[in-house]
């Protein structure tokens, strides 16, 4: 009886003093944590996307909370998740406006031919690595859909002439297709933008070349630059730029574009 009785006493003082050592080592090593973190994380869409950069949402709201990363870097959550997070940081991001992925490029397989029969892995980053891509055009689409397998928010498909087709009311411009485009075809412009824009990518000065690759390439002959009576479009490294603080969305410049290279937003 005693031993049991001794065990039971043994028992209560080591359990005593473990719990003294545990509290007196919480206090040692104890590292606070900002509570606005968890409130930030709530905030959040809760995709997981990347789109912000970072590897998820509990990255994303631990940056926010050091000041490392941008209020409203959550695209999936938009404006409204910004608010939210301004509100609890007691900040503003400004506003921001919606953007959306654009392809600049419009060499579909019936004028942007292949260099001949690929035989690779069926990824536009091998086909780059390989051979450069597998069209003729060493700028253009390569066609692979490596975007596609890229997009979170399946705004983005494969269509049947080769090219991928974005769905402007599903794309949040995350910027994965940007990334993930080895030819850099991509580029998130506002959702509401208007004017001229140019779906060429090929900067080669071979003119004679070019439209031997692609039969919409741009052939840099410079006549929309002529054309804008803004004078809001200039050909940087062979392509048509054009100052959005001057186009007046005329379509002077698409209508003389013998190539057919710009479009209207």
């Amino acid at each position: 009886m005693k031993i049991v009785i001794y065990t039971i006493i043994v028992s209560l003082l080591a359990g005593f003093l473990l719990g003294l050592l545990l509290g007196l080592f919480k206090k040692i090593f104890y590292v606070s944590v900002d509570e606005r973190i968890q409130k930030i994380r709530d905030a959040l869409s809760g995709a997981n996307c990347g789109g912000c950069g970072y590897a998820g949402c509990d990255s994303f709201a631990e940056a926010v909370s050091k000041g490392q990363a941008p209020s409203d870097g959550c695209v999936a959550g938009g404006a409204e998740c910004a608010a939210k997070i301004n509100a609890i940081l007691g900040t503003s991001s400004g506003e921001s406006k919606p953007k959306v992925a654009f392809l600049a490029c419009a060499g579909d397989r019936e004028c942007a031919h292949d260099k001949g029969i690929y035989v690779g892995p069926k990824t536009c980053a091998m086909s780059q690595q390989i051979n450069n891509g597998r069209k003729k055009c060493a700028f253009g689409c390569i066609g692979f859909g490596d975007c596609v397998a890229a997009c979170p928010f399946d705004a983005l498909s494969m269509g049947q002439n080769g090219l991928p087709v974005i769905d402007r009311e599903k794309c949040l411009a995350c910027g994965k297709c940007v990334k993930a485009c080895p030819k850099g075809l991509f580029r998130l412009i506002p959702k509401d933008e208007k004017g001229a824009i140019a779906l060429c990518s090929n900067r080669s000065e071979n003119k004679p070349q070019i439209k031997k690759d692609c039969s919409k390439g741009c052939f840099k002959c410079g006549i929309c630059t002529k054309k804008c009576p803004e004078g809001a479009v200039q050909l940087v490294n062979g392509l048509p730029e054009i100052d959005r603080s001057k186009c007046t969305a005329c379509g002077q410049c698409v209508a003389a574009c013998p190539d057919k290279v710009l479009v209207l937003l």
